[in-house]
């Protein structure tokens, strides 16, 4: 079919704002990465814009050099992996339940959890149940008190209340209990959702610092998120944290610019393998059947 001239026009203005919109969108981040790679001198003087100016590594290399960076980098793996794990499987089958309309109390369960989401015991509440609890200065003051989000478990609630109920029906006659129906049947077609419930959930645990600022005390417990923290307060108390008095200076000018490119690089590296699913998994688990 011919295209008309107004929807021609249409495809030339859209083109424009959609590029203006990814430009804008990606310039902060590029700025990020070139003061990372920018010496001191140029950051301070407002030079640096898209293309690192006087190239240094000197902040990498006084963070690479020390040992406790990668304890700590080891530690964000490990949270990471054993947090989205836990959440994953919790969510899944929180959500699943919640999803059943056979379910007794369905409806209070949901709002009882949504409640959570605008509520809660307060700061000082959580920390002395986390103490009370033994997890103070372990893995788990950090993986499990946020392991359910309920935004994501609403998000799978939805996409599993659209599935056929025909396929469970006959799974069903078939001889499957309901842990079978579950894994054999339910979680194979919801590669989708799934994915994107691990890029929320992995995303969030690699980018957070306030439950183990809050939870540990010992230095070989921190995730790296936290070790770079102390290094920016350091750099700009002037204490010595993770980095040599010569240094310092140059670190006090791009170090927030190292903490965001170390930090986001392992999801920038993940995010293109999921990615094709994130979007679907959003959009099906929003639609409304």
């Amino acid at each position: 079919m011919k295209e008309s001239t107004s929807y021609k026009v249409f495809k030339i203005v859209n083109a424009i704002i959609l590029s203006f919109v990814v430009f804008i969108t990606l310039y902060p981040f590029l700025n990020v990465v070139a003061q990372s790679f920018s010496g001191e001198a140029y950051i301070i003087s407002g030079q640096v814009s898209l293309i690192p100016k006087g190239f240094n590594l000197d902040t990498y290399a006084t963070v690479a050099k020390d040992t406790m960076f990668w304890i700590n980098y080891k530690n964000t793996v490990v949270y990471s992996v054993v947090g989205t794990a836990i959440s994953l499987f919790l969510t899944t089958i929180f959500a699943y339940a919640l999803s059943k309309k056979r379910l007794m109390f369905r409806k209070f369960l949901t709002m009882f959890a949504v409640f959570t989401m605008f509520f809660n015991g307060g700061l000082i509440p959580n920390y002395v149940l986390i103490n009370s609890l033994g997890f103070g200065n372990t893995m788990w003051a950090i993986v499990i008190p946020g392991a359910i989000s309920i935004y994501n478990m609403l998000i799978m609630k939805s996409f599993f209340e659209n599935m056929p109920e025909e396929l469970e029906e006959a799974a069903a006659i078939d001889g499957l209990n309901t842990y079978g129906i579950l894994l054999r049947i339910v979680l194979p077609l919801s590669k989708a959702v799934m994915a994107t419930m691990l890029l929320f959930y992995a995303v969030a645990h690699w980018n957070s610092w306030f439950p183990a600022f809050l939870y540990l005390d010992k230095k070989e417990l921190f995730p790296v998120t936290v070790y770079l923290r102390n290094i920016i307060a350091g750099a700009t108390g002037g204490a010595n944290v993770g980095a040599s008095a010569d240094n310092l200076t140059q670190i006090s000018s791009n170090i927030k610019s190292v903490t965001m490119v170390l930090t986001i690089l392992p999801i920038l590296t993940i995010y293109p393998f999921v990615q094709k699913y994130f979007v679907s998994g959003v959009m099906l688990g929003s639609v409304k059947g």
